[in-house]
C-alpha cells in the first residue's frame, strides 16, 4: 500500500481562497493609501494658493468690499478662487478666501486687516 502524502483537493481550495481574501484586502489597502496622498496633496496645494492669495489681500492698499474670483495655475493644475470681502466692527474688513478643483473645495482662509 503507498503513503498517499499531501493535500487534498479541498484543502488547497480552500487555501487559496484564504490567500485570494488577504491578497484583495492588500490591494483595497493600497488603493485607499493612494487617494489618501492625492486628497493631501490637494489640500497642501490649495492652501498655497490659499495663502498667496490671503498675502494679496493683506498688502492691496484698496481692497474693495465685495466678491471677486478667478483662476490659478499651479503645479500643473488650475484652481479656481473666491474671495468675500466685507466690512466687520471697528473698522475692519474679514476677508473669505475659498481655492476649489474639479474634485471639490481644496482650502478655506478667514483673515482680518484694518479698512484702508
Amino acid at each position: 500500500m503507498a503513503d498517499r502524502s499531501g493535500f487534498t483537493l479541498i484543502e488547497l481550495l480552500v487555501a487559496l481562497a484564504v490567500f485570494s481574501l488577504a491578497a484583495m484586502a492588500m490591494l483595497n489597502l493600497s488603493g485607499e493609501n493612494t487617494r489618501s496622498a492625492a486628497r493631501v496633496e490637494t489640500r497642501t496645494l490649495g492652501g498655497v494658493v490659499a495663502e498667496n492669495l490671503a498675502v494679496e489681500a493683506m498688502i492691496d492698499p484698496r481692497l474693495a468690499e465685495g466678491e471677486t474670483g478667478g483662476a490659478l495655475p499651479l503645479a500643473g493644475r488650475q484652481w479656481r478662487w473666491n474671495r468675500s470681502v466685507r466690512a466687520v466692527e471697528a473698522g475692519m474688513l474679514r476677508v473669505d478666501i475659498r481655492v476649489t478643483t474639479d474634485e471639490g473645495q481644496a482650502a478655506d482662509r478667514v483673515l482680518f486687516r484694518a479698512r484702508s
